[in-house]
């Protein structure tokens, strides 16, 4: 399996994931942002039609002849994820969706779907025009995580497992280290492919650490199953920007 076919399983896997506990579970712990789409005229509908949207666009990833339809539906599902977010952005409940964190967490999405799109084009430069925009966007996003961990260390931390050394609040620190390197990184395409393999993989093992353990042992709690999806699914976007042709 090359690696960035590798990208776009993980990628298509975690959002069949996401899909599947969204129509499963009808709460806000589950949906978290994307449940402001409930308050929307027939939202209820709507949300429905885009969790299922996400479900078999995430299995159309996995096969060649839909893969190009499946980055369609995908896109068009994260956009509307991301904009679902805009009011904790405009009400500002917290220091995280003050600075567009769960908004820039989608739209890292968005550019998933996009770099898998641009793997389907036959003409190299309209490709690699994709590649750079999905790169560019990954950047960005890259820049809102570094703070959304910055800004709440502490809460950040918090989400480290203690069973860890040395101690989260070393992981918290590292981590956002790491992701104020990577956006530079991403952006001014200078090791950029490596930075966003790094950022890919250290999601990725923050999913396998962190949220798989929690998931087991508190199965009731929906919270933790829409994170570690989510989880996945930054993980698996990342990955898939970071094997295009983008230069």
């Amino acid at each position: 399996m090359k690696a960035a076919d590798g990208g776009r399983i993980l990628f298509g896997a975690a959002a069949v994931f996401f899909g599947a506990i969204a129509l499963t579970w009808h709460d806000a712990a589950t949906w978290q942002n994307t449940a402001h789409l409930w308050s929307l005229p027939f939202g209820v509908v709507i949300g429905a039609g885009l969790m299922a949207a996400q479900i078999a666009g995430g299995i159309g990833l996995w096969h060649p002849r839909t893969l190009r339809a499946a980055t369609v539906a995908l896109g068009i599902v994260y956009v509307s994820f991301s904009l679902a977010c805009v009011p904790d952005i405009i009400a500002a409940a917290n220091v995280y969706d003050k600075f567009g964190g769960s908004f820039f967490l989608f739209l890292s999405l968005v550019w998933g779907a996009l770099a898998a799109y641009a793997g389907t084009e036959t003409d190299a430069a309209r490709a690699a025009g994709l590649g750079r925009a999905a790169r560019i966007g990954l950047g960005v996003c890259a820049i809102s995580f570094t703070l959304g961990q910055a800004l709440d260390l502490r809460g950040t931390a918090q989400g480290v497992p203690r069973w860890i050394p040395p101690s989260p609040m070393f992981w918290a620190i590292l981590t956002t280290i790491a992701f104020a390197l990577a956006a530079p990184a991403i952006l001014l395409n200078r090791q950029a492919r490596l930075a966003m393999r790094m950022m890919a993989l250290m999601v990725g093992l923050f999913g396998v650490l962190a949220w798989i353990p929690r998931v087991i042992l508190l199965p009731g709690n929906h919270f933790m199953w829409s994170e570690c999806a989510e989880t996945f699914l930054v993980a698996g976007a990342a990955w898939t920007v970071a094997e295009l042709r983008f230069q």
